[in-house]
C-alpha cells in the first residue's frame, strides 16, 4: 500500500488544503494529513482544534487520515509508513524553503520521496496567515475555507 504524508499546521486548513488531498487521495491508497503539533508558528487555534477542523474538511475522503504530531516530520512519516512526503507549492516563492525541506528530510529518511502538488489557479493565493487576517478584521472568508472552518474562525474573533 503507498502511504503519503501531508503535513502541515492547518491553522486553519483552509480549501487549497482540502484541494490538494483530494488530488493526493486519487493518488495514494492512503493519505495521512499530519498536524504539525511543534511548530516555529505560533498559532491561532490549538492542535486539538486543527485535527478536529480537519477531520469535519476531509470526511469525505474515505482513504485519508488526520493524525497530530510532535515529531520530526522524518520520524513521523516513517511511524505511519509512508515513503512519501506531500507538499503544495503555492509561487515560486515556496520552491526555495520546499527545497531545503526536501532535502533536509531526505538526510534524516533516504527511503523518503518529497512530492510537489500545485494548486489549481483560483486556490493559488490562499494561506492560512492571509484567511486569518480576512477574518480577524471581519472579511468574509467563506470562498477560502470550508464552512466549519469559516464558523470557528467567526467563533474565534467574535469573542
Amino acid at each position: 500500500m503507498t502511504t503519503a504524508v501531508y503535513p502541515g499546521t492547518f491553522d486553519p486548513i483552509t480549501n487549497g488544503h482540502v484541494h490538494v488531498v483530494e488530488r493526493a487521495a486519487r493518488i495514494f491508497e492512503r493519505v495521512v494529513v499530519g498536524v504539525a503539533g511543534s511548530t516555529h508558528k505560533s498559532t491561532l487555534f490549538d492542535l486539538e482544534t486543527r485535527v478536529k477542523l480537519a477531520e469535519q474538511s476531509l470526511e469525505h475522503l474515505g482513504n485519508v487520515e488526520i493524525r497530530g504530531f510532535h515529531t520530526l516530520l522524518a520520524n513521523f512519516a516513517q511511524e505511519v509508513g509512508a515513503r512519501i512526503l506531500l507538499r503544495g507549492l503555492r509561487a515560486v516563492a515556496d520552491y526555495e524553503y520546499e527545497l531545503q525541506l526536501a532535502n533536509l528530510n531526505k538526510q534524516l529518511a533516504p527511503e523518503l520521496e518529497s512530492l510537489f502538488l500545485t494548486p489549481v489557479e483560483h486556490y493559488s493565493f490562499i494561506s492560512s496567515t492571509l484567511v486569518k487576517e480576512v477574518a480577524r478584521l471581519d472579511g468574509k472568508v467563506e470562498a477560502f475555507v470550508p464552512q466549519t472552518v469559516a464558523a470557528a474562525l467567526k467563533n474565534h474573533f467574535d469573542h
